[in-house]
Order: structure tokens, then C-alpha cells, then sequence
């Protein structure tokens, strides 16, 4: 197992070009399994295929293993890759595809069959060892393609996208393979690419959420790096609250009332909210952002919190849940609130909105949050 440590990681593809990873510092542990996750073309692909060797980088420092790896070629990297696409050999037998790597580096044949059988029991392959991928389903392909990396045994895994070309119930049932996988073969790190966060949410001990589309200075460039109950409950920036979650976090626009050392007060469109962070590094009168997460929210003129008068636009029946569309003022976001199960409220229904102080946060002009003063869980 190897750590994988990235200083000062940038990458700019051509002199005049802005930069696609934009100074990346990163320490990954030994064994985890780490998430780069962001919106299209942010350079999470970019980032992997550096740890793979596939791409140079432009400077900086990546080592594996406390090693320096920049000039390093692939295949001495300790790393295997699966990518998007399965790429298996149409006329190899599932073990043959399994064993093709092992073979060209001239490995005994005893030692490669023996691979091939545990990774073939790791991931319940077994008894489709001697069908050719045709006569597989996506998902069985997609494990075959993992299996190809697994007999490498390799100190590092990297994982580009893997599931993108398989429906809904396949990508449920392969995240939970390759959960179990980590599990099962936790001495190896592994870096996995999405731009699902529900992948990353719930695969992730630790997530790389990077920017994209911020302009020229912030494209490429780590927006947050920790657990992934740090990002959801401890946003750093704007671009992370509003980036994790679905659906989103509301944003509203508003101004400082006053600030305490466990509290301040905004006013959002003629409402004053409460709100428990520490918000005394700006002044009153300062513009600011007011976060509320759509699950947080709460419908009804009982009850503790600061209340907020809002009118139905639409609504969504769900089943389990309901999400409500609301308007809070002509010129203000729409907000979205969540609730469970079946809600019996209608389209032009007005409704109050309570904010409690522990749910909401705050942050400055330049997007950063300000401290919360309530711990949530990690």
C-alpha cells in the first residue's frame, strides 16, 4: 500500500493556455479511497491520468511511496487503471482478458492462473472464467475490466469514470462491488473519478471536489479536500455548499444585522434569521450569502425557528418525499424545501418557513464561509 502525495500539481496544456490543474495539494493515506469529483471539465480525469503516467505534469511534485514519480513510466508506478470503457478483447475468454497484462509481462503461468481464480472469486466471476464478453451483461464486463487490475496487484488503483456506461440499477449494484472490494483488499489505495457525488458521497473516505468554470485563477484547482461529511456540513466556499447535496443548497442574498461570538443576525428580503456561526470578521451592513439546505427547512407557523413567508410554485410527489418550489420575494431565488412523505399543500398556497439558528449558514461577499458554532457531525 502506498500514500500518494501531490505538491504544488499544475498542468497547463500548451504555452498561453490557462492551466486545467491549478497548483493541487493533496495527501492521500495509506489505503484510502479517494474521490476527485467536480463539474464537467474541471481536470479530475486530467489529475488521475498524471497519477497513471498517461499525463505529464507541467510542475510540481507526485510521489507514491514517499517516491518521486514525475519522470517515472507507467508501468513502474505500482498503479493499474480502469477505465470508461471496458476495452476487453472480444475473442479472449473472460480469464484470458483477466490474464492478457500478466502474460505480456511474462509472468510464470501457474502464478497468473492463481491470480486470476482470486480475483475471480473476489468479484463472483467464477463461473463466467470461459465466456467471451459478448455474452456478458455491462456490469459483468465492467468487473471483468476491474478484475484485469486486481491480478496486478497493484499498490495503487485508479478508476476513470467506471460506471458512467451503466443504467441506474447496474451503477447501484457495481458501487457496492467495488465498496466491498476496498474492503475486502483495503492495503491498496485507490483514486476514483465521477461527476456523480452520489458515488463519491458514498464510496469516498476522503473527496477532491475541484472548481471549474470560476474564471481563469480558480479553474483546476482544489475548491475542498477532506471527508465527505466535512464537505456536505462544513463547506468551505460557495462553490462546495452549493456543489454537494441534491437537490442543492438554497442561497439567498441578504445583508449582516449584527454578529455575536455564537450567532448573527441577516436580513433576507425584509426577514431577520438567526443564524449560529461567527460572522465578526465582517461589519453590519455587509452583504452576505444565507446557505439552507432544502432537507433543513420547515413548513409551518409552529415551532422554534426564524420565519421566513414564502408562496407554492410547484411541487413534486416523490413517494417517500415531496419537494416543494417556493418563491420568498419577486426578485429573489427560488427556494426548495423538502419534505417527508406526502406533502397536501398545493401550487399558489402560501406557507411560512422557519430557519433554525444550527441549520443555516453564512457566507462573505467573496463566497467563504464563516465558522460555524454548532458542531454537526463528521
Amino acid at each position: 500500500m502506498s500514500r500518494i502525495d501531490f505538491k504544488n500539481i499544475c498542468k497547463r496544456y500548451a504555452p498561453g493556455l490557462p492551466l486545467t490543474i491549478n497548483n493541487a495539494n493533496i495527501s492521500i493515506g495509506k489505503g484510502e479511497f479517494c474521490v476527485f469529483v467536480g463539474p464537467s471539465g474541471c481536470g479530475k480525469s486530467t489529475l488521475l491520468r498524471m497519477v497513471a503516467g498517461l499525463e505529464d505534469i507541467t510542475s510540481g511534485d507526485l510521489s507514491i511511496g514517499g517516491v518521486r514519480v514525475n519522470d517515472l513510466p507507467p508501468a513502474k508506478r505500482g498503479v493499474a487503471m480502469v477505465f470508461q470503457s471496458y476495452a476487453l478483447y472480444p475473442h479472449m475468454t473472460v480469464a484470458e482478458n483477466m490474464a492478457f497484462g500478466l502474460r505480456v509481462l511474462g509472468a510464470d503461468k501457474a502464478a497468473i492462473e492463481q491470480k486470476v481464480k482470486k480475483a475471480a472469486e473476489i468479484l463472483q466471476l467464477t463461473p463466467l472464467l470461459d465466456r467471451l464478453p459478448k455474452a456478458l451483461s455491462g456490469g459483468q464486463r465492467q468487473r471483468v475490466a476491474i478484475g484485469r487490475a486486481i491480478v496486478k496487484e497493484p499498490d495503487v488503483f485508479l478508476f476513470d469514470e467506471p460506471l458512467s456506461n451503466l443504467d441506474a440499477a447496474l451503477r447501484v449494484q457495481t458501487r457496492l462491488e467495488i465498496a466491498k472490494l476496498h474492503h475486502d483488499i483495503g492495503t491498496a489505495s485507490m483514486i476514483y473519478v465521477t461527476h456523480d457525488q452520489v458515488e463519491a458521497m458514498t464510496l469516498a473516505d476522503k473527496i477532491v471536489l475541484l472548481r471549474s468554470g470560476q474564471g481563469v485563477q480558480d479553474h483546476g484547482s482544489v475548491a475542498q479536500f477532506g471527508s465527505p461529511m466535512d464537505l456536505y456540513h462544513r463547506p468551505e466556499n460557495l462553490f462546495v455548499a452549493e456543489f454537494i447535496g441534491s437537490p442543492k443548497m438554497n442561497i439567498l442574498p441578504g445583508r449582516l444585522v449584527r454578529a455575536e461570538a455564537d450567532h448573527a443576525v441577516v436580513e433576507v428580503h425584509g426577514a431577520q434569521i438567526t443564524v449560529a456561526v461567527d460572522a465578526r470578521r465582517a461589519k453590519a451592513g455587509d452583504k452576505i450569502s444565507l446557505g439552507i439546505r432544502p432537507e433543513h427547512l420547515l413548513a409551518g407557523d409552529a415551532g422554534a425557528g426564524s420565519p421566513l413567508h414564502a408562496k407554492v410554485r410547484q411541487m413534486e410527489r416523490l413517494g417517500d418525499s415531496s419537494m416543494l418550489y417556493l418563491d420568498i420575494a419577486p426578485d429573489a431565488p427560488m427556494v426548495t424545501l423538502r419534505l417527508e412523505g406526502y406533502a397536501g399543500h398545493s401550487a399558489g398556497e402560501r406557507i411560512t418557513l422557519r430557519v433554525r439558528p444550527e441549520h443555516g449558514y453564512l457566507f462573505d461577499a467573496a463566497g467563504l464561509a464563516f465558522e460555524r458554532t454548532v458542531q454537526l457531525p463528521s
